[in-house]
């Protein structure tokens, strides 16, 4: 049976960041044995507050008591000291090392005066074993290793120091399905084991799989907790976000007969992970990329940025040829592509830089004149993206790092619209940001579309494809093995088509 009895317990906790309160009075309770989930909006105190128990913030106010005694973690080191451990959704993995050594980083065994290889190597196994990621080799370098396996790296680095309590922050955000199911597994053993875990995610139907017991975060302060279960998913997200969810899913009005692709491929190949992809957007269409992680999604839409070296087959934009050497040329005049990337703070963002110049990097060029930048101009524009994303920020010069991960993605998504692209790709842009933030997003991409952009659109959640997309096309195996649209778009379909499977015969078994 679960101990109630609580194993830590934070209470009134608050902290402010100049005039912007992050936390006010917030309290937990977290017990042994059990898993405890945090939901709310990106920017309700979250982040905040684990950064509090990690020791990596300092609270203005508040107690943390940890076994009953009070505590105050004056650095990451002391937390971790005290068994605390956070998997942060930003990774803290060192890429030129390899696997073993980045597991190890923090305490690693040696043998007289030196680190001791054989016994390090032992521990990064038996962590990989416990994290569920066997295959992943100790001595690969974690820059070889794709964002889904490092994300198991980094849980496994955790697991390695025996945490009493583990936090896990947005832990399957990148993780491929495979891994998911084997994160489930360990997260439920180790509370079988007596471990206190603090689960944060955007993922519903993670927290009915995993949690005991949920609380609600909503503007700095604790707004509920309850068992799970004994709410349903509107009254959570009532909860969440202050008022009632009414349309998760914008209107698709659809695109009339005979309107020709704006976006056209014929046969591109690439390195034998594309093989001969044909496909038409038209202008006003959301047209979804479907499949299993790893079919070839991310590797099409980087080709079609012309990111890729040595892509076979063409690329057509209003019915003309394109060669793309580069990024410069896909967004050059006259073709007018973006791609909101994958990861944010490594390949969207310049995370010591300020709001105001993550937003108008990429629009240097249209907002100078003979190489001096028009300010005037730049402030206009900016302040016309903050409006359109609705951009929560103290002001333009804070860094781009002290925003929330959903207002980081919209200042990722607004750089990109500064440049009034009429073709757009997003790699999952709704990764690991909150409801309310993924409705904003959704009701943008109905207006871009509406306002006549081609929209590419990969996703690994099959509600969005689901709700936001005119048409699914299932990549399996570098190929576009199925395209499903109207009736015919649903999760069972999307489904059988990720496995390659026959819909029609699968539909009847």
């Amino acid at each position: 049976m679960t101990d109630i009895r609580p194993l830590l317990s934070m209470r009134g906790i608050s902290k402010r960041y100049g005039g912007v309160t992050a936390l006010d009075e917030a309290s937990l309770d977290l017990s042994a044995g059990s898993i405890h989930a945090i939901l709310g909006e990106n920017g309700a105190g979250k982040s905040t507050l684990i950064k509090t128990l990690a020791g990596a913030v300092q609270p203005d106010a508040g107690q943390i008591l940890l076994g009953g005694e009070e505590q105050r973690f004056a650095s990451p080191a002391a937390a971790n000291a005290a068994g605390i451990y956070c998997v942060f959704q930003e990774l803290s993995l060192i890429p030129e090392l390899s696997v073993a050594d980045n597991i190890v980083i923090n305490n690693p065994p040696r043998r007289f005066g030196l680190i001791d290889r054989a016994a390090q190597r032992r521990i990064a196994e038996d962590a990989l074993m416990r994290a569920g990621a066997p295959d992943i080799h100790p001595r690969a370098l974690v820059r070889d290793l794709p964002l889904s396996r490092r994300q198991m790296v980094e849980i496994a680095k955790a697991l390695a120091q025996r945490p009493h309590i583990l936090i896990l922050d947005e832990a399957t955000s990148a993780l491929t399905a495979s891994d998911v199911t084997r994160i489930y597994e360990v997260v439920k053993r180790l509370r079988d084991e007596g471990i206190a875990l603090l689960y944060i995610s955007h993922r519903m139907h993670e927290i009915a799989e995993l949690a005991d017991r949920c609380t609600i975060f909503r503007n700095g302060r604790n707004v509920a907790s309850y068992d799970q279960g004994s709410k349903s998913d509107s009254e959570v997200v009532e909860l969440m976000i202050g008022r009632d969810l009414t349309h998760a899913f914008p209107p698709r009005p659809g695109v009339p007969e005979g309107t020709k692709p704006l976006l056209e491929i014929r046969d591109l190949t690439w390195a034998g992970r594309l093989r001969g992809i044909s496909l038409a957007v038209r202008p006003g269409e959301v047209v979804g990329l479907g499949g299993l992680d790893g079919q070839g999604q991310r590797e099409l839409l980087l080709a079609l940025f012309g990111v890729l070296r040595g892509v076979g087959g063409d690329i057509l934009v209003e019915g003309r040829r394109i060669d793309l050497s580069g990024p410069g040329d896909a967004r050059a005049d006259g073709i007018g592509m973006a791609l909101i990337p994958e990861d944010r703070n490594t390949e969207g963002l310049m995370l010591p830089m300020t709001v105001r110049q993550n937003l108008s990097f990429a629009s240097l060029d249209l907002l100078s004149k003979f190489g001096v930048v028009d300010r005037n101009a730049e402030t206009a524009r900016i302040g016309e993206m903050v409006d359109l994303l609705s951009i929560k920020a103290a002001n333009l010069d804070v860094p781009v790092a002290a925003l929330s991960g959903g207002n980081q993605q919209k200042v990722v998504i607004a750089k990109w619209l500064m440049r009034h692209p009429r073709i757009i790709f997003l790699n999952d842009p709704t990764r690991g940001i909150d409801v309310g933030t993924k409705q904003e997003i959704y009701a943008l991409l109905r207006r871009l579309a509406a306002e006549g952009a081609a929209i590419l659109f990969y996703s690994t959640d099959y509600d969005e494809l689901i709700g936001c997309c005119d048409r699914v096309l299932v990549l399996y195996d570098g190929q576009v093995r199925r395209e499903l649209s109207g009736d015919g778009l649903t999760e069972h379909a999307l489904i059988a088509s990720a496995l390659n499977m026959d819909v029609k015969a699968e539909a009847h078994a």
